[in-house]
């Protein structure tokens, strides 16, 4: 008898994605940020296939994209038997119901597809608490549009208002379930902050900046720790804090979660716990990506929430990682650009507007030593006015 084998391998699902074009926003700015959105898709497993662009004052209230813009894409998923439709920025619960209506596929906006990511990421209890209150709370005003079957009822006597009385049970539930968590995440936070006084002594550094910037791989290379580092945006969600020696100084360095664009508000509310870590740090090392093409953008998004968690006077230092895949800018298209070199960087409109700030290459170890030197600098600069009698005993000695 033929013994028959079948293929359990998960198929990778398919996606086609969906932005607008507003007036104070460019057609590259959106290509940008379409990228960024395939790229989330990527990181939560999917594949991208294709993309459509509106150029739209502000999104339709009904469906986000015109109908015209919806009938296109409906007609691609059906052809194409697209597994699931992503949208750029948040849709309100009827932009989605009336979404789902007329595609007949799984409809996720950009917060939901980021919220997936943080779920398959989340390793620590505190982590997914945080995690699954934000999906609650993301899906409470959400409920109706798991209920559509029951429209289809026929009304009368006795036929009213099953489908209301099943969501209003529901989102019974899921509030009391939010209260539960809420609780939970106070009761971490107290040991976390039991734990963080235990650790008052040290000065404390934190790694902050927009995701897939290399933080994890700095805090490899400054700790000599093995922290999990991957091409993917939010590769690291918990926050890690490591012991660091430097000339014998001991300080606290923490990695902490990637910030990004249109990062969803009630996730940023439920993470405030984990990012108290940048709240009470003596140092921020903000790392750039200076290889990315809108590296400035990821500035600005990420002092943007460095304000909204109240961080955003502490002392800075600027790192620009990746040097040694930076790109200059051509004039010319036929142009051939050279490379910059250390010094070039140095004295770089970058430099002068982001002082204190450091050019390195974290994965080729370029210009490490004298970004540990800017950190000692700045460790014991700390140290020596919150303890003035232990300075001697971490003078670097002169080289002879």
């Amino acid at each position: 008898m033929k013994q028959k084998f079948y293929d359990t391998a998960v198929k990778q699902e398919t996606a086609v994605l969906v932005g607008i074009i507003t007036p104070n926003e460019t057609d590259e700015q959106e290509k940008e940020y379409l990228e960024e959105l395939e790229f989330l898709v990527d990181t939560a497993g999917g594949k991208t296939v294709k993309t459509f662009t509106q150029r739209m004052q502000r999104p339709e209230r009904a469906t986000f994209v015109g109908s015209g813009k919806l009938e296109e894409i409906k007609e691609y998923v059906i052809a194409e038997e697209i597994d699931m439709v992503v949208f750029d920025d948040e849709l309100s619960p009827s932009q989605l119901r009336n979404i789902e209506n007329e595609l007949q596929v799984k409809i996720l906006d950009r917060s939901n597809l980021i919220l997936d990511i943080f779920a398959g990421r989340a390793q620590t209890a505190q982590a997914k608490t945080q995690v699954e209150l934000a999906q609650l709370q993301y899906l409470l005003p959400r409920l109706t549009r798991l209920w559509t079957h029951l429209e289809r009822q026929k009304g009368g006597i006795g036929m009213r208002g099953p489908g209301e009385s099943q969501i209003e049970t529901d989102r019974r539930l899921i509030l009391n379930k939010i209260s539960l968590l809420k609780d939970r995440l106070k009761s971490i936070d107290r040991q976390n902050e039991t734990q963080r006084k235990n650790r008052h002594q040290l000065v404390r550094v934190a790694l902050v900046g927009y995701t897939n910037v290399g933080k994890s791989t700095i805090m490899n290379m400054i700790s000599k720790s093995e922290v999990f580092a991957e091409n993917k945006l939010f590769a690291t969600l918990d926050t890690t804090v490591r012991k660091v020696v430097i000339e014998n100084l001991p300080f606290l360095l923490s990695d902490t979660v990637g910030f990004i664009r249109k990062l969803p508000h009630h996730l940023v509310e439920c993470f405030k716990s984990t990012l108290d870590e940048v709240r009470e740090a003596d140092i921020l090392v903000h790392v750039v990506d200076v290889s990315h093409p809108n590296f400035e953008d990821q500035i600005r998004t990420v002092n943007e929430t460095l304000k909204d968690i109240g961080a955003i006077d502490k002392p800075v230092i600027t790192v620009f990682n990746k040097i040694d895949a930076y790109q200059p800018a051509q004039t010319h298209p036929e142009d051939v650009a050279e490379p910059l070199t250390l010094e070039d960087f140095k004295h770089s409109w970058m430099a002068a507007n982001n002082s204190p700030a450091i050019f390195i290459s974290a994965l080729k170890k370029e210009n490490v030593n004298e970004f540990r030197k800017m950190l000692y600098d700045k460790v014991i600069a700390i140290h020596t006015e919150r303890y003035p009698y232990d300075h001697l005993l971490y003078t670097i000695p002169e080289q002879e």
